[in-house]
């Protein structure tokens, strides 16, 4: 008679078993425990079940080696053509490499890998397997977005079992492949149902060690949770080579943003418009996030923040009206709110200015600030002093820096090369805190104007 199969509670963030259910994880997180079946017969040892116990690149043993012994090569990398994918993975796509990408349903997962998956054709055999969607559904994004492929090179494949994805790649010789996504394939090599943690961490090992010994260049569209971050286990993310992630912002904007890179930097972000025509690489995001209005009025200002390793021009814009309730409104589009309340607070301390009025404020572009980027402190302050008491910030003007509870204006990282930045594209005067002032700033053609004060703010822009 065949045993009962066993139960056992994994985590879903970090993997680790227990024999019975509880509240608390050891990594510290709750209520993450998911139950899964472990068969209790054992069997038969064959190939795909020595691989399942080899490592994450593809083999282990062999003894230990001296450093000298051992074959040292470079890595690697070819470019897809896409310019801001090329950006955030450091120079291009590793050979052999295997890469995750995540992001909310509709960011452009699958829009941005049949776009690389049809350049990546025109060079060597490539494969994109769909788990989700039907091979014509591909076949139409195809055609709706003009991909221009090589008909002898592209192959497509619907299936949700490993070890036949395995068998495709390896009878077709492909050198790149895109699964879609990891929490809908399964392997023999686990028990559960699709999306459990056991299949999640086993199908990535397994494509991983595939791909590692056979020089295989492979990118995983992997879900997310209601927290924005990667489904399953956590050892997903130890297990491959690098993680991308899309934020959705605001409007048609999409940014593009490495959390691991084992082949290179994760300080760079890459920028992206969905449209008609599939994700569009920006090559120069500040002109989207500058609203391009020829006529100077109220309610406006221009700084320069910087995401990742780049610098980015941006328009605050901000609107005061007189409320009809009784009490006022604070509408905030792409800003912190606390921040927000924080500024109004420091204004009415220090500059004695009341404001009984509906405020709404709004970025250019669609894009999102993080809370840490305090950078944006003098134009949010300047935009909504400028509508409120009507007089107009010249275009031309750019402003940046951190105000602190006191009134004074705080310095901020990588003064220099955001003055450049301003600099370039040709804006006469540059706002900047007293401490970040630099020799260098003056030789760009622009204005550099030092602020000690939020006082002294006040009497300059106006």
């Amino acid at each position: 008679m065949a045993k009962a199969p066993k139960i056992e509670f994994v985590c879903t963030d970090c993997g680790m078993n227990y024999t019975r259910w509880q509240g608390q994880c050891r990594c510290g997180a709750w209520n993450t425990l998911a139950e899964m079946k472990i068969s209790a017969s054992k069997s038969k040892t064959t190939a795909s079940t020595r691989t399942a116990t080899a490592g994450y690149a593809g083999g282990v043993g062999g003894g230990s080696k001296k450093i000298h012994d051992v074959t040292s090569t470079e890595a690697e990398k070819n470019l897809t053509g896409i310019g801001e994918l090329d950006r955030v993975l450091s120079g291009g796509v590793t050979t052999g490499s295997v890469n995750i990408i995540s992001g909310d349903p509709g960011a452009g997962k699958t829009t941005l890998l049949s776009d690389l998956v049809a350049r990546m054709s025109q060079e060597k055999a490539s494969l994109y397997c769909t788990a989700e969607e039907s091979l014509s559904q591909f076949k139409n994004r195809v055609q709706r977005l003009k991909l221009e492929y090589n008909e002898d090179n592209l192959y497509l494949l619907s299936e949700t079992s490993v070890e036949a994805i395995i068998e495709e790649l390896d009878a077709h010789k492909i050198k790149f492949a895109v699964i879609d996504s990891i929490q809908a394939v399964v392997t023999e090599n686990a028990n559960g149902s699709p999306g459990s943690p056991s299949q999640v961490k086993s199908a990535a090992q397994a494509l991983t060690q595939y791909c590692k010994q056979n020089n295989v260049t492979m990118f995983i569209i992997a879900h997310v949770n209601k927290n924005n971050e990667i489904a399953g286990p956590q050892t997903l993310v130890h297990i491959v080579d690098a993680l991308l992630h899309i934020d959705t912002n605001d409007g048609q904007i999409r940014t593009l943003r490495a959390n691991k890179n084992r082949f290179g930097d994760i300080d760079t972000v890459g920028i992206f418009k969905m449209c008609e025509r599939g994700m569009l690489s920006v090559d120069n995001p500040s002109e989207i996030f500058l609203s391009g209005s020829t006529t100077d009025s109220p309610g406006s200002a221009i700084t320069c923040i910087r995401k990742g390793n780049r610098n980015l021009l941006l328009e605050i814009q901000c609107l005061t009206t007189e409320t009809e309730a009784e009490f006022p409104q604070r509408v905030c589009v792409g800003l912190n709110m606390n921040r927000i309340k924080m500024l109004t607070g420091i204004l009415r301390k220090h500059t004695k200015t009341k404001i009984f009025h509906d405020t709404f404020f709004n970025i250019v572009g669609g894009l999102k600030i993080d809370e840490s980027e305090t950078c944006i402190d003098l134009a949010l302050v300047t935009a909504l002093l400028s509508s409120l008491n009507e007089f107009v910030v010249p275009r031309t003007t750019c402003i940046m820096g951190e105000l602190s509870l006191n009134g004074d204006v705080r310095p901020i990282d990588s003064g220099v090369p955001r003055v450049k930045e301003a600099a370039q594209h040709g804006f006469d005067e540059i706002f900047i805190p007293y401490r970040n002032y630099h020799k260098s700033m003056e030789g760009l053609g622009a204005k550099i104007t030092p602020v000690k004060t939020i006082h002294e703010l006040i009497e300059l822009i106006r």
